[in-house]
């Protein structure tokens, strides 16, 4: 399949196993990815069914008194989530699952052909103020050296990633190396109906996503991108900004993929941030892959997302993704050595560049 400029719509198309089923009759050995497929979009189908009922199920956002494996306090839908995913899996090849909500990673079918990370439940913060919430996944194939060589290798090595989000309706997006296609459930049919193919992130944007709560820990090249935007059309970027923040990474990510923009979550200074907090196994490493695919950028700030090698099962760190102009820009005060520091009257300092 070649991308296009734009996306091919196909509004209440094709449904995902008939979708499946073509991209496994072009090239022979898709099998176990595609029934992969089909079991991450049966669990998010589950959850979505969960979380529609709401408070008719019961305090799905109350913490449960233990922590995840990550150190998080568990939520009654995080496990719910959890549970569910691993049953779907449990009917397909792959050999080896890595979740937040696990201490370990787990052996699904020995001898099998694919390992999955995911997060179940991504923004779980947001469950009972009823915010958009999701499925995150990777996709690696099994490495004949075992469960721990199948998930720390680079994240380029991915063959498959996706997300599901929970909103107003819910959508999963995915690609198979192949760009980014969309497709949303049919709550009549319960099936995942094909949108749009070959999505695109605009590669400039009047858009940032931070949680500038977090300002007075930021290290100085992220405080400058941020004076900078507020600076608006008199400053360096030239233009104004809108800032979003939904605290879901799922969210942020969907509404780039809708209308561009950029994400930041970098590591700061308080104790336990200094590498970030998302987690590179099941956060980072799949929004990487989507956002490329797409023809947008991700970075640590120095390094592109799936370049970095895990050495951890719950290793987080730093994100910065969206539109590639934008990300290229904040890679820049990282990195540019004609960087320089001035004072600025909205937060005390502001990056500027000699030119």
């Amino acid at each position: 399949m070649t991308c296009t400029d734009a996306p091919a719509l196909h509004a209440g198309g094709e449904n995902l196993t008939s979708y499946l089923a073509t991209w496994c009759a072009a090239h022979p050995g898709r099998e176990a990815v595609a029934g992969v497929m089909i079991a991450m979009a049966e669990a998010g189908s589950a959850i979505s069914q969960i979380i529609l009922r709401g408070p008719l199920m019961g305090a799905m956002g109350v913490e449960i008194g233990k922590a995840n494996a990550d150190g998080d306090k568990q939520r009654r839908l995080d496990v719910l989530a959890d549970g569910a995913v691993v049953s779907a899996l449990r009917r397909t090849s792959a050999a080896y699952y890595a979740s937040e909500e696990e201490e370990a990673i787990l052996t699904l079918k020995a001898g099998g052909d694919l390992a999955v990370a995911v997060d179940p439940l991504d923004g779980s913060s947001n469950i009972d103020a009823n915010i958009s919430i999701g499925t995150i996944f990777s996709v690696f194939p099994a490495s004949p050296a075992g469960a721990t060589a199948s998930f720390f290798r680079p994240g380029a090595e991915q063959v498959a990633a996706g997300y599901i989000v929970y909103g107003p309706h819910t959508a999963l997006l995915f690609t198979l190396g192949e760009g980014v296609v969309h497709f949303v459930l049919d709550p009549e049919t319960g099936a995942f109906r094909l949108i749009a193919e070959h999505l695109k992130i605009t590669s400039s944007t009047r858009e940032y996503a931070a949680n500038t709560s977090n300002y007075r820990h930021w290290t100085p090249p992220i405080r400058s991108f941020v004076d900078d935007c507020l600076a608006g059309s008199g400053g360096p970027h030239g233009k104004d900004f809108n800032m979003r923040w939904v605290a879901s990474l799922v969210a942020e990510t969907h509404r780039i993929f809708a209308r561009g923009g950029v994400f930041l979550y970098p590591g700061d200074q308080r104790p336990g941030y200094e590498h970030g907090r998302l987690r590179l196994l099941y956060e980072a490493n799949p929004i990487a892959m989507l956002v490329e695919q797409a023809g947008g950028a991700a970075t640590d700030g120095y390094d592109r997302v799936l370049d970095k090698r895990a050495s951890a099962l719950h290793q987080r760190t730093p994100l910065i993704f969206g539109s590639s102009e934008k990300v290229a820009r904040v890679t820049s005060y990282f990195t540019d050595s004609t960087f320089e520091r001035a004072h600025s009257p909205l937060f005390g300092e502001r990056g500027l560049f000699h030119v």
